[in-house]
This record gives C-alpha cells, structure tokens and sequence, in this order.
C-alpha cells in the first residue's frame, strides 16, 4: 500500500522523482569510481596477508615437527649405541660360538638402526632446509604486501576523506526521494538499474534517441514522453523515459 506522502501524486511528480533519483545515484556511481578498483584490491590485499600469515604458522609448525624428529632419531641413535657397546663387551666373556654369533646379530641390528635414524635425520634436515626457504619467501612476500596495503589504504581514505560529505548528502536526498515514491516504481527502477553495468535506469531523450541504448524513438511517442501522461519505457532496453536533460534545460 502507498504511503500518504505517495498519494494522489500525477504521473509528472512520479516521473520527475525517478529522474532525481537516477541524477542522485548516477553522482554517487562517480563517487565509486573515483575509488576505483581499491576497495576491492584492500579487500584482496587483507586476505592475501591472511592467507600469508596461515602459511606462515603452518611452516613454523612443520619446522618444529621435523626438529622433534630429529630428536628421537638422535635419541634412537644414542640408545642402538650404547647397546653395541654393551653386546660387544658381553662378546669378551661368551662361553661359545652361538652366543658370539647371537651377540653379533644384535649389534649388526643395531648399526642398521643407526643407518637407519641417520637417513631418516638427513631427509628431516633436507625438509627443513625446503622449508625454511619457503617460510622466508612468504615473510618476505608478506611485507611487502603489508606495504602495498598501507599504501592503498591512504589512498582511499584520502579519497573517502573528499567524497565523505557528498555521500553523506547524496545519501539523504536519495532516502527522501525514495520515501516519496511508490514501492511498486522504487523496485521497477532497482530492478531496470540492476540489469545495466552504467546504471542507467531512467533515459533522457537525445537527438530523437533512448539516451541509455541510442535506439531511435519515433515522433509520436517523443509526444507522449513529453506530455508526461504515463510512464513509457524504450522498447529495446526497457529504460524508463524522461523528456529531461540537456536539451530540455536549455529550452
């Protein structure tokens, strides 16, 4: 249901309103891209160092993980050691060949440990080594990507800091139009608006022709948009038509 303030309005004040609010939205699309692609590169540049940082974290923990490993390979080591100390000892006083045998069998398993914990050592090494190189990239990456942030986000705010107060304004005229049009035309203008990357919703006739998509508009009809009787829409792009512009103004 319309509100009061929506009531009783002529087809002119309907079209006039559309046509204030195109003006209000295609000044605030200026104001957009002035900023540009930064908003998006800040965006792309704060989950980039994000992403970084989990990198980074995950690299530390691997480090850490290889270096416990190598511990227990060291301690294995220590351990297989000790044991050929002791078998080859317990070799000096065997009372025959089967236990001399048996005791050798032992420290030959034991120095296969040891070959063994060292291959597995030098692999951890050589892991880490790889690692540690990625890790340093990514922390060099990270600051310079740190920089770049830094840097688009004073460029940005320099520009949010100019534009600040026009869109604050904009803004405003834009919600009090709104609340003087109908909710029917406010989702038609949304939707016609949606569908064009300009955001033209609403055209101005220009030299005879649809100001959004430049298709040919016959006389007649220029008659009709210029009455302002109803609301008429260009038959090849759906714009909603205005007899406003330059043009016009002038006269």
């Amino acid at each position: 249901m319309a509100s009061t303030k929506t009531k009783g309005k002529t087809v002119e004040e309907k079209l006039t309103s559309l046509y204030e609010l195109q003006q209000v939205d295609s000044r605030v699309d200026e104001i957009q891209r002035l900023k540009g692609e930064l908003p998006m590169e800040v965006a792309d540049l704060e989950d980039e160092i994000e992403g970084l940082n989990t990198r980074i974290e995950r690299l530390e923990e691997e480090i850490k993980e290889f270096e416990s490993h190598i511990s227990d390979k060291k301690n294995v080591k220590k351990e297989s050691e000790a044991l050929i100390e002791k078998y080859t000892k317990q070799q000096d006083n065997v009372k025959n060949n089967r236990e001399f045998d048996a005791l050798t069998k032992e420290i030959e398993l034991q120095n296969l440990e040891i070959q063994i914990a060292d291959k597995r050592i030098r692999e951890a090494n050589e892991s880490i080594e790889s690692k540690e190189e990625y890790l340093e990239t990514s922390k060099e990456l990270i600051e310079t990507r740190k920089k770049d942030l830094k840097d688009k986000k004073v460029e940005l705010e320099k520009i949010i800091k100019k534009t600040e107060k026009d869109e604050k304004k904009l803004e405003k005229e834009r919600e009090k139009i709104i609340d003087n049009l109908e909710p029917r035309l406010s989702k038609a203008y949304k939707r016609i608006r949606g569908k064009y990357q300009n955001g033209i919703a609403v055209a101005t006739v220009e030299r005879d022709a649809c100001g959004g998509c430049y298709s040919s508009i016959p006389p007649q009809v220029q008659l009709e948009i210029g009455a302002m009787k109803r609301i008429i829409q260009c038959e090849n792009c759906a714009r909603i038509l205005v007899p406003f512009g330059e043009e016009a103004d002038e006269e």
